[in-house]
């Protein structure tokens, strides 16, 4: 089953994106809503993305999140007892069976994968 969206990107639209997704386990809705912040916090409200959901041939879920800005790249940072943002990306790395980013002229699209398929 595949899953794609292309939308402007706001918090509201994150716990509704999460709730088209129920038939996804806890991990796929978490790691989709982490990217999603990220857009919204690194490049700001409304920016247009893609989000996509697919299984892979391995038994993973495939998560990807595609906006318009190539130049702007996600920074895993080491979590601090302090910082009351920046763990994002840490939990994806938690989460994710492996994750990166592709990027073209015009556009990058962050990847993570994790363990299961959906149950649609």
């Amino acid at each position: 089953m595949t899953f794609e969206l292309s939308l402007l990107v706001t918090p509201k639209s994150v716990p509704d994106l999460r709730g088209q997704l129920h038939e996804h386990g806890h991990d796929v809705r978490l790691c989709l809503s982490e990217l999603l912040t990220n857009v919204i916090d690194h490049l700001g409200e409304g920016t247009p993305v893609t989000v996509r959901v697919t299984g892979t041939s391995y038994g993973r879920t495939r998560i990807e999140v595609t906006d318009p800005d190539p130049r702007v790249l996600p920074v895993l940072l080491p979590p601090t007892t302090t910082e009351e943002s920046g763990r994002g990306l840490a939990l994806l790395d938690v989460l994710a069976e492996r994750w990166g980013v592709e990027q073209g002229a015009d556009r990058k699209t962050v990847w993570c994968e994790v363990g299961g398929v959906s149950k649609g």
